[in-house]
This record gives C-alpha cells, structure tokens and sequence, in this order.
C-alpha cells in the first residue's frame, strides 16, 4: 500500500510505480536489469542499512563516481528516509574535491572502485563518519552492493518530507571559480519532472538512454526520475561511448536520450551509425550548446527529430524546449518556456525587456528553479532579484513569436564537450606560473568539442613556455577537461577604459 508521504518526494513516486507497474523493467545497466518492484526493494534496503548507521532527514550522502545502478539507488534511498543526496565530479582533483566535500559536510560518502583511493587520500582531512564502495569491498569500506544482498531486516521507515525539504545539491562553478552548491528541493524536482512529462509527452512507453555523469543534472534530472515517475525504462551507461549508445538505441529500442552536440556528432562520426536502426528513437533531446546545422540537416535525413533545450542546474535541469518539428525553422532556438516556468530578459538596469530580437539577460522563474545555493548567503542575493525570478547569467532574445534564442555570456563561463568551465578558476592556477606575467583564459570555437579552451599569456621577462609545460603544471592542480588545449603568447591585452581586459575582444581576434 502506499505510504502517506507528499507525493513530490522522489521516493514516493517511486512506491507507487512499484504498486502500478511491478513487473515492468524500471533499470538497465549493462546485463543486469531491475524490474519496479526490485528496484524498489534494494532501495528500501539501502535506506535501511543507511538507517541503521545513524543517517537521518537532512545528513548529506555523497557520491564520487561514475554512473551506475548505485547511484539512483542512493538518490531514492536518500530520499526515502529525508536525507539529502550529494554527487561529486569524479572529473575534478583531490585539491578541487575537498572544497565542495568540506562545504556540505556529507555524513557519508560512497565512490565507486575506480575513484576509492581520491578519498583514502582525504580522508585525514575529512570528518564524515561512514565510508561505502559501491562493488567490492576493501579493507576499508564496505560493498553496498554486498550489504543489500545481504540486508534481511525490516525496510527503514519513510520519513515525511515539505515541498521545500532539500532533495540533492548540484555542484557547478561560480564565476570566480569557487563551487557553489545548487539546493533542488522535493517541489524543484517534482516540478522538474511534470515540465518533462507535459513537453516531451514522456510515458510509461518510453525507454529513454542515460549517459549523461550523475554530477550532471543531465545525469540525473534530465529525464531519469522522469521516466521513473512515469513507469517508463532507463537504459544506464556508465559513461559516454559511441559504439555502446549507438548499440543500446538499437538493442532497447530506446525512444528518448539526451546529449550535447560534441556527443551526437561523434555518434554521427560513427562507422556504425549509417547502418544503425535508430528508427525507436522519437526525441533526441540536445542541450548544453547550439547544434550545428549540419548534423541537424544528418538527423533530419535519418528522421530523428531533435530539440534542442535550454536549462542550468538552477533550474532542476531544463526551463525551455523546442518542439522538433520545428528544429529546421526555428535554427539555434531553445524554444519556449516550459509549461511550469517562465521566462523573460532585462537589460543592464534590470528593466524587462518587451520588445522582440533585443538582447538581454535571461531571467527564470518556477517551481523547479532552486530556493539558492548551499552555504551561499552573498551569492543568492546576487542571483535572485524578487519575486522568484533567478538571473541566469546568459544573454539571449526572444523572436516576434516568443521562441528564445541564446546569444553571449556575461560570465566569461566555456562551454566544452557540455561541461561548464569558468576561465578565473584556470587563471588562478596559471598565474603562479613562474614564466606567466598575465593570462587570460577564453574558449575558442571547437568543431568536436563546441569551444576549447585556450591561454592567452603574457610572459615573464627573459621567460619562455611551450603548451606541454603549460599542461604538465595543470595536470596535477586541475580537472583535465579545464587544461588549456591551446596556448598563446602575446605582449599585452586589449583593455577597456576601467583597466579591465576586454576578454571579447581577444576571442574575436583568435577565432
């Protein structure tokens, strides 16, 4: 029977599929499959050894690793009992990590194998009381997969949750490189999930791809619990790979997946993707960058209709989507605001912007937009500017029939291969180079990755640098997708008037 929980908390939902569609596969992964019920059961076994280990509503579970069964296991088990679930960028450094893992002060962390030894090595500097592998045991943590084959006793008790309860916190970047954590509320998610459900017309017939990391909404938010709030089937990889998302879309049948341009035009690249029976899938949802016209006009060509959306951590994942059939009419659009949010621009000043085709800062408003970041006082009074409206920090406009297009950032922020790069976090590191004098870090067009990332530096006198140094010295101090792919030396920078480097000019003289 169902629990008399608030029907936004995840968990819940999750009851509910497993009374409605018991026998139906819910997860996917590799050669291993979870039917509703199953699933369900292993993740009231998991709140229950969690439980039993003295984690309660609000204590922060982390997770460091790549996806897998695991992972949504922990997201629900968290949910389950009103703790909050936290997943880490395996992408990042030690250095990097322990920041974000000091800010939400988790109470458990979980890494898969391959990232266990990351937090053996902070462990001296961490104060979390409970350590968890999520395959085999070592001497120093145990198996969760293990303990809830292994878990016999009562499942741990739903705790009741508010709509405003904190669900997850998303990491990303601010503008000055230190991490903020985006709080996703019961309420942020469910609203997140029904934008999916009336935009996409996402069902229980869907079987949707997922090979977006968990550190991602996209990973996570992007249309997972969505599935799962529907009855619908998730496909897990554990990453990216064209070969085994070309595979998967044939062999699963799968109607839905999500993925950055860099990504599709890899799967288009694909000696296998001419032949590949991709005839399943009914929406290819693109997001993290602008596509390029002509993978468009190849997916066109194979019937694969494409929407492109726009959307930010802030926003539980996407706040506008573009209807496919109009993805040749309506080039480089994000589309309109979904059915729960809203959207609109301003200007320098803060005044709406009514009229079509001006550009301004887009602005978003909406049960699925966070109440703030983790810890963030400063930050949120920044961002949010009354009457829950929440600055993006990109500029953008609206054409005559209110569809939205995206235009420049105001934060200097790169956008490579999907993933989020905010060039002072680079610069910081750089600029104790003993041969760099100044840098400034921009992205330059890419045609694989979207942009890349490239240093522009002014040397120190009698100082010389080449780009393998450069990258030697990030290697160890920054995530590898950060390391700048390019380097430039040069005498000076264009400056404004105020003395600030005009960073828009330097990307338009280097493209």
């Amino acid at each position: 029977m169902a629990n008399s929980l608030n029907p936004q908390n995840l968990s819940h939902n999750l009851n509910r599929q497993a009374e409605f569609s018991a026998h139906k596969p819910a997860l996917t992964f590799g050669e291993a499959s979870w039917t509703y019920q199953e699933f369900t059961k292993d993740s009231h076994k998991l709140a229950a050894i969690l439980s039993a280990r003295g984690v309660s509503k609000g204590d922060r579970i982390a997770y460091l690793g790549f996806h897998g069964p695991e992972v949504l296991l922990l997201l629900f088990a968290a949910t389950h009992i009103g703790a909050i679930f936290v997943p880490l960028n395996f992408r990042l450094s030690s250095a990097e990590l322990l920041p974000i893992i000091d800010d939400c002060d988790p109470s458990v962390i979980v890494t898969d194998t391959e990232h266990s030894a990351v937090i053996q090595a902070l462990k001296s500097k961490l104060v979390c009381q409970h350590y968890f592998q999520t395959n085999s045991a070592t001497t120093h943590e145990d198996s969760l997969k293990e303990l809830i084959a292994q878990q016999v006793h009562q499942a741990a008790r739903p705790v009741d949750v508010r709509d405003d309860d904190i669900a997850a916190i998303i990491y990303t970047s601010g503008t000055t490189g230190v991490p903020k954590g985006v709080t996703l509320s019961h309420k942020n998610l469910w609203a997140n999930n029904l934008n999916w459900i009336l935009a996409a017309g996402i069902s229980a017939n869907d079987t949707v791809l997922v090979t977006a990391p968990p550190f991602h909404v996209s990973g996570l938010f992007v249309l997972v619990t969505t599935i799962l709030m529907t009855g619908g089937h998730v496909v897990l990889h554990r990453g990216f790979d064209t070969e085994n998302a070309i595979k998967a879309i044939e062999t699963h049948a799968v109607t839905v997946t999500f993925m950055v341009p860099s990504m599709i035009l890899m799967v288009s690249q694909h000696s296998a993707f001419s032949a590949a029976d991709l005839s399943s899938l009914r929406l290819f949802v693109v997001g993290g960058a602008p596509t390029p016209e002509p993978i468009l006009a190849l997916c066109a060509k194979r019937g694969i209709p494409v929407s492109h959306c726009y959307g930010m951590s802030e926003c539980s994942s996407a706040v506008s989507f573009l209807d496919p059939a109009l993805a040749s009419d309506k080039i480089n659009s994000v589309g309109l605001a979904m059915h729960l949010s809203a959207i609109k621009l301003i200007d320098e000043k803060g005044n709406d912007i009514l009229d079509a085709n001006i550009k301004g800062e887009i602005c978003v408003r909406g049960d699925n937009v966070t109440q703030g970041y983790w810890n963030k006082s400063d930050e949120n009074k920044a961002v949010f500017i009354g009457e829950g409206w929440c600055r993006s920090g990109d500029v953008g406009y609206c054409d005559e029939e209110g569809y939205l297009y995206l235009c420049d950032r105001i934060k200097d922020m790169i956008i490579s291969g999907g993933e989020n790069i905010y060039p002072a976090e680079i610069e910081s590191v750089l600029m104790a180079h003993p041969a760099v004098a100044n840098i400034a870090v921009v992205g330059k067009a890419d045609e694989y990755w979207g942009e890349r990332v490239v240093a522009v530096v002014i040397l120190a006198a009698g100082e010389t640098l080449s780009l393998d140094e450069l990258r030697a010295y990030c290697d160890q101090r920054l995530a590898r997708y950060k390391i700048p792919k390019e380097l430039i030396v040069t005498t000076e920078f264009p400056m404004s008037g105020a003395g600030k480097v005009l960073k828009k000019l330097i990307r338009e003289n280097i493209q």
